[in-house]
């Protein structure tokens, strides 16, 4: 009889194989000291069943600035949540933050009677003109000679490029495109064929043959800034559907 009590317990008290790990959210002290936190994040898992905490090495970041998510202001910055798109569950954090819920959630937040944070989010605050000191003209040809087998970048390869693939007028309608564009050598699948001189490292000549590198420097990077800058974004009527 004692046996099975132990082994009973002893099952009990194991994790559940598989259990999902917390999520955690890397956040600067304004925030973590303001107690938003510790408002918020408590009433997404008992939404959702998924338990974010705030620590250091986290998964998401809370930053001050682009490239993100903007979800609330205050602090004196908008305040802009980094997430991998490819993790569900941060996924699912996101859109609850910005959905009605998260949104009240966020307003709900005042302590001693006063509402340090909203994520009535203002345009003015949120997004900043924007100017960049490259070559427009030769950014466009830097755009076509490292961009233009995959992406139609404008009327010079219009009939050209890979049909899943966005146009350049396309990225430029969303409200971050300069941030993508900005970091795009990092972001899928870019990272596995781009090296920025003096920036990433050299491309491993070991990578399947089909993989041919595009190799640029910062300043073909500034050119084509400039070029994306001075076109006009495509209208695509509904906003576009990032999976």
């Amino acid at each position: 009889m004692l046996r099975r009590i132990s082994v009973t317990v002893a099952l009990c008290l194991a994790p559940l194989a598989g259990a999902t790990q917390d999520l955690g959210l890397a956040a600067p002290q304004p925030v973590v000291e303001s107690g938003l936190l510790k408002h918020i994040l408590p009433r997404f898992s008992l939404k959702t069943g998924i338990r974010v905490i705030a620590q250091p090495d986290g998964v998401m970041t809370l930053a001050a600035q682009a490239p993100g998510t903007p979800v609330f202001q205050g602090a004196d910055a908008v305040w802009h949540l980094r997430i991998d798109d490819q993790d569900n569950r941060q996924v699912r954090f996101r859109d609850w933050l910005t959905g009605e819920i998260g949104r009240r959630t966020i307003d709900s937040f005042q302590p001693d009677g006063t509402q340090p944070f909203t994520a009535s989010i203002k345009v003015e605050a949120a997004i900043a003109p924007l100017s960049f000191d490259g070559d427009a003209e030769q950014g466009a040809r830097a755009s076509l000679e490292h961009c233009g087998r995959c992406h139609v970048i404008g009327p010079q390869n219009a009939m050209s490029g890979i049909g899943s693939t966005p146009s350049f007028a396309a990225l430029k309608s969303l409200s971050d495109w300069d941030s993508r564009f900005q970091a795009f050598y990092v972001l899928r699948p870019h990272a596995a064929f781009t090296v920025i001189d003096g920036i990433t490292a050299d491309f491993d000549p070991a990578r399947p043959s089909p993989i041919a590198p595009i190799v640029m420097t910062l300043d073909d990077l500034d050119d084509m800034l400039a070029y994306v800058a001075s076109m006009d974004a495509a209208d695509l009527g509904a906003p576009i559907q990032l999976q």
